[in-house]
């Protein structure tokens, strides 16, 4: 049974509607923060991203579009305005109600600040009923972190600001979570870069960032996060689903991943990979 969607601000129950606060304070909290993002505070490069947030939304049949149509137009600015970097907003083609978007954090501490200021804030209360009423669940959602040096978001590029909300953006962004063993997802990281990595990408993958499970706390307690999992996150991009599909052919018929690679890596595992072809919105600043 799917977890209760949560309706952030509220104090009494996941599907109540919170009381309004003053828009007046919410606007004035974001026109702040949105001039301290003008200022360079809020960085769209590595320095956004030492914590993310990989959030997976099962909506109710056919009102995918929907939501990425509303998002696309009122959830990015607005969001970026009080410190949150919007990464990348997704289609999972193999999941046709999961809508999938990643959004990046300086540190644990502006997290909480930041989804405050957000979520009290005068546009969310404006349009989280319409929200709210395509999702079924909101609580899929991964903290990760970093899983080494150099090895989170990079540059972001800059989003198309003539692009129309809820169109869909070049190329496939492939998600791939491994669950590992508790005491295994260190070892899993070091096979990963030393051997995984090199392979993948001589097949045709272009790494964009790997990312593990992060065991701080939740600083906004009011979206929970899934806890208790050893997750390595492996993002990479291809130029279109044909292009994985290559890529997939060639590493199915590798004989050193078929031999030695996947057989050592599978040893940390306690379940099989779990894959997210994810097909970037038009608005995504990731995409393949």
């Amino acid at each position: 049974m799917p977890a209760l969607r949560i309706v952030p601000g509220s104090n009494t129950g996941h599907r109540q509607v919170p009381c309004l606060r003053s828009v007046f304070a919410g606007a004035a909290m974001i026109a702040m923060s949105a001039a301290a993002g003008k200022s360079g505070l809020l960085r769209l490069d590595a320095s956004c991203c030492s914590l993310i947030e990989l959030r997976q939304y099962t909506l109710h049949a056919g009102q995918r579009d929907v939501l990425i149509g509303l998002f696309d137009r009122e959830f990015i600015e607005t969001q970026e305005a009080v410190g949150i970097a919007v990464i990348g907003q997704f289609r999972d083609l193999d999941r046709p109600d999961r809508f999938v978007w990643l959004r990046g954090f300086r540190d644990v501490e502006m997290r909480g600040q930041a989804l405050a200021a957000f979520y009290d804030g005068p546009v969310w209360h404006a349009h989280r009923e319409a929200a709210n009423a395509t999702m079924i669940d909101s609580d899929n959602v991964l903290l990760l972190e970093p899983g080494g040096p150099a090895r989170g978001f990079s540059a972001l590029p800059d989003r198309p600001n003539n692009a129309i909300p809820g169109d869909s953006g070049p190329g496939l962004i492939v998600a791939t979570l491994y669950y590992t063993q508790p005491d295994s997802l260190p070892v899993f990281t070091e096979v990963f870069e030393r051997s995984m990595r090199k392979l993948f990408e001589r097949a045709g993958a272009q790494t964009v960032a790997e990312y593990v499970t992060s065991d701080q706390f939740n600083s906004f307690p009011r979206l929970p996060i899934r806890v208790g999992e050893h997750i390595f996150v492996w993002l990479a991009r291809f130029a279109s689903a044909d292009a994985f599909d290559i890529y997939r052919t060639q590493i199915a018929k590798d004989r050193e991943w078929q031999r030695v690679v996947w057989p050592t890596a599978r040893k940390s595992l306690v379940r099989e990979p779990e894959v997210l072809r994810l097909a970037p919105t038009n608005r995504s600043r990731l995409h393949g």
